[in-house]
């Protein structure tokens, strides 16, 4: 049944626990992915001073001179890396560009894109590469538990993301200027569901972050201390054969908060580029037949990544 509120989730007993804890806690996410394509993850295992590190490095970058950010600057969607200004990015393709700055990067692979790195700020390498390798921990450990909650074996989707070609995203929403007025519906973040598998949502504590309910109003996902937010995105939604949810959400701006900064980290977690996703055994019966092709994971995300730019 589907509770009112997005729901907040313990995973500690899925690391620490027995089975019948590790099956419980994976069948509130089932729950958790069907009725809502979000909740909140607790006890996720991700260190809190490695995290605060993260959302400082993060502010620093984005204090610096515009020169020294559009030097890095996002180039392609085949690289998918480096400085995003504001308004670059438009996620509801009917509205204005986004009012929010970004920088991506991702785990680098043999013969791929290099990551762009800050010359003014030589901890940033560093800082970024440890953190990023906490966030595939705690994907990993999540996929983990989906798998479980779809009666797979515990590595079916961690064997799938084990090329790692994940994104973290840095983002920034500058404070807006008094006597403000969106223009044709312009927003911090568009509408948008999410391309992959999962995305893993550090929130500062400003707010704004908004989910569609199926009624079709807004809920804000209020940030709370010590959790993640989990949200399952287009390709999980694909694979699934619709069991999990991929909900539209956007990033608003709360009155009280217009005036100030905001600042997240994402962690967008992606199949392998060659991985097939085709509808999962379980995910299918008589009354929920299969309803797509298989498709690789690669190409679909090349094809959202162009439509976004």
């Amino acid at each position: 049944m589907t509770t009112d509120s997005i729901p907040v989730i313990d995973f500690s007993p899925f690391i620490d626990g027995d089975a019948a804890a590790r099956a419980e806690v994976a069948r509130q996410m089932r729950q958790a992915s069907s009725d809502w394509g979000f909740f909140y993850l607790s006890g996720c295992g991700m260190p809190a001073a490695q995290l605060a590190e993260a959302f400082a490095a993060s502010k620093a970058f984005f204090a610096l001179p515009d020169d020294d950010k559009q030097a890095i600057a996002w180039q392609s969607a085949e690289s998918n890396r480096g400085y995003v200004g504001v308004r670059r990015e438009r996620l509801d393709a009917s509205k204005p560009g986004d009012l929010k700055e970004a920088f991506n990067l991702a785990p680098e692979q043999p013969g791929g894109p290099l990551n762009l790195w800050p010359a003014a700020q030589p901890a940033f390498r560093p800082e970024m590469e440890a953190f990023m390798a906490e966030c595939i921990a705690t994907a990993d450990r999540v996929l983990e538990a989906f798998a479980v909650a779809l009666d797979q074996p515990d590595d079916f989707f961690v064997t799938a993301h084990n090329h790692h070609h994940h994104t973290l995203r840095l983002l920034h929403y500058p404070p807006l200027p008094e006597g403000f007025s969106p223009q044709g519906g312009e927003n911090r973040a568009g509408e948008h569901t999410d391309y992959g598998s999962i995305t893993l949502l550090f929130q500062d504590d400003a707010g704004g972050l908004e989910v569609r309910t199926r009624a079709g109003e807004w809920l804000a996902a209020t940030p709370i201390p010590g959790t993640v937010v989990v949200n399952t995105g287009d390709l999980m939604h694909r694979w699934t054969n619709h069991v999990f949810c991929s909900t539209p959400h956007r990033v608003n701006v709360p009155p009280q908060a217009q005036h100030r900064d905001r600042y997240s980290i994402a962690f967008f977690c992606h199949p392998n580029k060659d991985a097939e996703i085709a509808c999962i055994d379980t995910c299918a019966s008589a009354d929920n037949p299969a309803r797509y092709a298989p498709i690789s994971a690669g190409d679909h995300l090349l094809q959202r990544l162009n439509a976004t730019y």
